[in-house]
């Protein structure tokens, strides 16, 4: 119980800035839905997301449309 909280707290504290740096139209619908369930509106718009294995899944996806910093 203990290390899940603590794993929780270290996800929480660790962020990643995603900036959307192409369209996603003319790409697969799945890549686009992505794209908006990570909050990104416009090309040049960023969020930042929690560092999960959920967010770095959704990255991968998209990696030809974002780019990531730490």
């Amino acid at each position: 119980m203990a290390m899940a909280k603590k794993s929780a707290r270290q996800a929480a504290l660790k962020r990643l800035k995603v900036t959307l740096v192409r369209s996603p139209i003319g790409f697969n619908r799945t890549q686009g839905a992505t794209v908006q369930g990570m909050g990104l509106r416009r090309i040049r718009h960023t969020v930042e997301l929690p560092d999960t294995p959920e967010t770095r899944g959704m990255l991968l996806k998209v990696r030809h449309l974002v780019t990531v910093t730490e």
